[in-house]
């Protein structure tokens, strides 16, 4: 992961079990062009007479960001639905896919177990908990060639792999395409990049978030876990870093 210390405190690293599965990579690869501008375009609207082509003319001679701001401070979030960010991501384990599709408000298109099979690709996502002790190392590798070895048998059986698939472990590795807009990529930010989010899901939102960040920092800006723009959400489960975990943010994209 990117800017250091923090993430690799507090994001395990991570493996890919053989085959030559890359590593997660996470790309955005389509956003709404100008999205601050639009955003900014949005919000004035709502309290201006003029028409539409004279806003944007003069938003492009105006202070976007001293305006934009303004809208987000004042807690006028529903402009931001205007813009929207399209996310590549492969390399990650079902466990973080089923997360992420608790996200209601957001498109998911993710590789089909009905349809592509794992009889000769076959990847797990190795939490790091289970890489740094060996006989845990041992005994998940033991158990995903056994469980690859049943899936082949079943497809040479001629089961479907959508029944096939039933075996399949939560490790499974994956990928999927996400669009979100900015509003609900905020309050998502606000949940994974929390520290009581899992390790997985933490590591792929900070990347996330540090794309972004180079497309529309000013919307971003203060974006991230509950903390970073005020006091911690989480109560008592506190992790008790909250100046560690700001700083982090507030540095995450600089420069990029």
């Amino acid at each position: 992961m990117h800017e250091g210390g923090f993430v690799e405190k507090t994001n395990p690293p991570f493996c890919i079990l053989t085959n030559g599965t890359l590593p997660m990579n996470v790309t955005l690869i389509e956003h709404t062009p100008n999205p601050e501008l639009t955003v900014a375009l949005a919000a004035r609207l709502c309290y201006s007479p003029v028409s539409i082509g004279e806003l944007r003319e003069k938003l492009e001679s105006a202070d976007i960001e001293k305006f934009l701001d303004k809208i987000m401070s004042l807690g006028h979030h529903s402009v931001l639905e205007h813009v929207s960010f399209t996310f590549a991501i492969e390399g990650i384990s079902r466990v973080t896919t089923h997360q992420l599709v608790r996200h209601r408000i957001a498109s998911f298109s993710q590789q089909s177990q009905r349809y592509v099979s794992h009889k000769e690709h076959f990847a797990s996502i190795v939490p790091d908990s289970i890489t740094g002790n060996a006989e845990a190392r041992q005994i998940f590798d033991t158990m995903s060639d056994a469980v690859h070895k049943a899936y082949g048998q079943l497809i040479e059986l001629g089961i479907p792999a959508e029944d096939a698939r039933y075996i399949l472990p939560n490790s499974t590795e994956t990928k999927i395409i996400m669009t979100m807009n900015a509003r609900e990529l905020l309050h998502y930010f606000a949940l994974r990049c929390c520290e009581r989010a899992q390790w997985e899901i933490r590591g792929m939102s900070n990347e996330m978030l540090r794309l972004v960040k180079r497309v529309a920092p000013v919307i971003f800006r203060t974006a991230g876990p509950g903390c970073v723009g005020g006091p911690c959400p989480e109560g008592q489960f506190c992790c008790g870093r909250t100046a560690e975990v700001r700083e982090f943010y507030n540095k995450l994209g600089q420069g990029l």
